[in-house]
């Protein structure tokens, strides 16, 4: 099997807790050589200064090549702006540019008044600066607010056109969601590269809140799968074993890259990476 190059997205934490095991979870997956890793925003961008904190010193202390999510709520184009800039002095030049979800309690996005209308023109001002490499979403389950399926295909196109260099994806269940939508991209003239979104899945509960959420269709014969295998307490071995069932049929069709949505639980991912013949590297000495 062709070993797939691989990325990692990390949250930031908000507790001393979840410090440690943010930094757990670097330390786990670092050593296997990641082409980078992402740190979020919360939703509303509840979390933009510690987004702006974790990335930064991941950046300074773990040899990692960071990327940080940035997106178009609730802040001004200058205080937008003003937060690449930040990255950029911090010497992280990789972003990932997105709309973002509406604040809390609020149903849809609503621009700031001084802001961003949408993620196209995040884009196009963070490409005219020169200073990115720019990553967007990409939707192979039709987006909740999406019309229909080329919609999100059309948006994904004028995203790329504005000048982001490579799509990832939200996560999905089955290969064939995302090669259909590969095809579906392709045959629409894009030829930038979208690379799919892996989650390992660590509570099947939540998992499917996400999903709901982000409008990902679960099969009937996955929800039926983890049912019996959480009756059977064998939840992390079937998922274990149908990440890396997934990520091998990927590789199979031609898939070079993966984007694995940790949650800051590393260890499925690691056994996952494992599993497909992705292994450690070697020492990397500044890891805290």
């Amino acid at each position: 099997m062709t070993q797939p190059e691989i990325s990692f997205e990390f949250f930031p934490p908000q507790t001393l807790e979840a410090s440690f095991r943010l930094w757990d979870t670097v330390q786990t997956l670092a050593p296997l050589a990641p082409r980078f890793v992402s740190v979020t925003y919360g939703a509303g961008g509840t979390t933009r200064e510690l987004t702006r904190d974790a990335v930064a010193t991941l950046h300074k202390s773990s040899g990692l090549k960071v990327a940080a999510h940035l997106t178009c709520v609730d802040a001004s184009r200058s205080e937008t702006l003003a937060i690449a800039d930040s990255f950029a002095a911090a010497g992280v030049t990789d972003i990932v540019a997105l709309r973002g979800d509406p604040p809390k309690g609020q149903e849809r996005f609503v621009p700031h008044p001084d802001g961003f209308a949408h993620s196209v023109e995040l884009i196009a001002a963070l490409a005219e600066t020169g200073s990115f490499t720019i990553r967007v979403g990409a939707y192979p389950d039709i987006h909740p607010e999406a019309r229909h399926a080329q919609a999100d295909i059309d948006w994904l196109k004028a995203k790329l056109d504005a000048g982001a260099d490579e799509a990832l994806t939200q996560f999905f269940f089955e290969a064939e969601t995302f090669l259909r939508f590969r095809d579906a991209c392709a045959k629409a003239g894009i030829d930038k590269p979208i690379v799919p979104g892996i989650l390992p899945i660590e509570n099947w509960a939540g998992a499917k809140k996400f999903a709901k959420r982000c409008g990902a269709q679960v099969p009937d014969w996955v929800d039926q799968a983890f049912d019996k295998a959480i009756r059977d307490n064998r939840h992390d071995l079937l998922a274990t074993a149908l990440c890396t069932e997934l990520c091998s049929d990927l590789i199979d069709e031609g898939v070079d890259k993966l984007h694995f949505y940790t949650l800051n639980r590393p260890e499925l991912t690691r056994d996952v990476c494992f599993a497909l013949g992705i292994t450690p590297k070697a020492d990397l000495q500044n890891v805290a």
